[in-house]
């Protein structure tokens, strides 16, 4: 049991009593869930910083009845994008509700719960979010106003004797590129902590970026830019002529009408 004091994160009063009514509230619902964030990073590595809210995660399944219950309970509630977040309000405090990464490519599913790992928080035990998908929750998030590749690479740091690798690199299986570029960062940083990366997955990783640059390039342009930045990468899809995650880009769609 790890403890996260609740002083250091420097909410104010009425927001303390918040967190620590709707974390009682999320216990006594009997819905599962975990806390992520700023408290998550604070018990898995001891760095601590101010923050605003609290980030609850869980399944897709499980956010409208975790929603529900709070507007039963008399709070104001929203999905703020279907994709991925909802939240709860009450006054000017409110806590995210998250069942998807915000590039809405990992979802929180139950293998985010085999894990088991709790902390004191606000005086209350709760599930908090495990290394590994600590990582899953903040390896896209790379946008020009917010990146949280410190926190990847903080976590590798201190928590890589229980991050579970395999599985790390079978969820980032399509976006592996992503996963290496974040491991080679991690080595960049800590020249003298490259251990705490297995060598297999380097070797696995650095093996298909050798076979995938002995293929031709693919047919249809595509910029993953906005997995990472929905708003720093919307001129590669809008005037230049990239596909999106999904579809076609605008000039292939046009060459094969002609």
């Amino acid at each position: 049991m790890m403890t996260a004091d609740p002083a250091i994160f420097d909410p104010p009063p009425d927001s303390v009593a918040f967190y620590t009514e709707s974390l009682q509230h999320l216990v006594e619902s009997g819905i599962p869930f975990m806390l992520s964030g700023t408290y998550a990073l604070g018990c898995h590595t001891g760095i601590v910083r101010p923050t605003k809210d609290l980030d609850v995660f869980c399944k897709a399944g499980d956010a409208p009845r975790i929603l529900s219950y709070f507007m039963h309970l008399g709070h104001d509630v929203e999905f703020e994008d279907e994709r991925w977040i909802g939240k709860v309000w009450r006054g000017n405090n409110f806590f995210d509700v998250i069942y998807n990464i915000s590039s809405a490519s990992v979802p929180v599913t139950e293998e985010w719960f085999r894990d088991a790992v709790y902390a004191e928080v606000y005086g209350i035990d709760v599930r908090i979010t495990p290394p590994t998908e600590f990582i899953l929750s903040k390896i896209f998030i790379q946008d020009r106003y917010r990146y949280d590749g410190a926190d990847v690479v903080h976590m590798i740091l201190k928590q890589h004797k229980r991050i579970n690798w395999q599985w790390l690199l079978d969820s980032m299986e399509l976006h592996w590129e992503l996963l290496l570029i974040h491991l080679l960062n991690f080595r960049f940083i800590y020249p003298t902590e490259r251990h705490c990366v297995p060598l297999w997955l380097f070797e696995e990783l650095l093996g298909r970026l050798q076979t995938r640059a002995e293929l031709p390039v693919p047919n249809i342009r595509v910029c993953r830019g906005r997995l990472l930045s929905p708003r720093d990468y919307l001129i590669d899809i809008t005037e230049w002529g990239f596909a999106d995650v999904v579809g076609k880009g605008l000039e292939e769609s046009h060459d094969r009408n002609k």
